[in-house]
C-alpha cells in the first residue's frame, strides 16, 4: 500500500514495519485498532484498519469525545474494481456505528478518492507537515 500510494522505498518500509509491529500488538489486544481483511480462500486480498481517536467535542460531533479514523485501506491490484473497497467501507461504517462513533475521517489517496466521494465522504481542509526532530548536543 505505501509503496503504491507514496512511492516509499524498501528501506523506509522495513523500518516502518519494524516499528509498526510494536505499535500494533497492544492496540489489537486492547481493541483500539480493529478492522477487516477480505480473503479469497486463505489469501488476504484487501484490508482496512480502523481506530477510535480521542478528540474533544467538535462542531461535527458536539456531544462526543472521539471520532473514527479509517486507515490502511488496500485492495490488491488483482481484486480491484470488484466492489471490495465498497464492502470494506460499509463494514467500517457499520462497525463505527456499533461502537457509538458517529463521525469519522480518513486521508484519501488519489486512487481511493472516487470511492469515498461516491459513498458521501466529504473533503476537509486538513493540511500536514513533516516536522524535523532536533538532535540535542551531548555534553
Amino acid at each position: 500500500m505505501f509503496r503504491e500510494a507514496a512511492g516509499q522505498t524498501g528501506d523506509t518500509l522495513a523500518t516502518m514495519t519494524m516499528h509498526f509491529r510494536g505499535w500494533l500488538a497492544p492496540r489489537l489486544e486492547d481493541g483500539s485498532y480493529f478492522g477487516f481483511i477480505a480473503q479469497e480462500v486463505d489469501t488476504p486480498v484487501a484490508g482496512i484498519g480502523l481506530m477510535r481517536l480521542p478528540w474533544p467535542p467538535h462542531p461535527f460531533h458536539p456531544t462526543e469525545d472521539g471520532r473514527g479514523y479509517v486507515l490502511n485501506v488496500y485492495v490488491a491490484p488483482s481484486h480491484r474494481r470488484q466492489k471490495i473497497g465498497n464492502l470494506l467501507m460499509n463494514l467500517a461504517e457499520e462497525e463505527f456505528r456499533r461502537r457509538g462513533i458517529t463521525f469519522a475521517v480518513l486521508h484519501a489517496t488519489a486512487a481511493g478518492r472516487p470511492l469515498y466521494q461516491a459513498m458521501a465522504w466529504e473533503p476537509t481542509a486538513e493540511m500536514s507537515k513533516q516536522l524535523q526532530t532536533h538532535q540535542k548536543d551531548m555534553p
